[in-house]
């Protein structure tokens, strides 16, 4: 699998983990099967994105050479980030609807807000 990657995604695993920048590691199961089952994910089993176009790389089920995404034919890469930010906003919201913020940031407010 390829290495330094911004995204990872398991098939198997219905994941997208976002591997570069803010909530770097972070990964979310995507239950959307009418995404996984599209035709043209059938026989991929993981893909690393974003290094760089030469490092990408999906990985298939079969015996089929590794492949770069753009050769891999799989569509814009969008997709799966876009599911992911889906997913990670209604995480934040969950949080902040039920207050689960760590301790030593309750009662505080970002230095960005200003008072009315």
């Amino acid at each position: 699998m390829a290495t330094n990657s911004n995204w990872t995604v398991v098939f198997d695993d219905k994941i997208i983990i976002k591997q570069k920048g803010d909530a770097a590691g972070i990964g979310y199961v995507v239950n959307d099967n009418a995404f996984w089952s599209q035709s043209k994910f059938s026989n991929i089993w993981a893909i690393q994105h974003g290094a760089s176009v030469s490092t990408d790389e999906v990985e298939y089920r079969d015996n089929t050479p590794h492949s770069t995404y753009a050769s891999a034919n799989l569509g814009d890469f969008n997709e799966f980030i876009n599911k992911w930010d889906a997913a990670h906003l209604s995480q934040l919201q969950s949080a902040w609807d039920s207050d689960t913020r760590p301790e030593s940031e309750k009662g505080s407010r970002p230095s960005s807000y200003s008072s009315l």
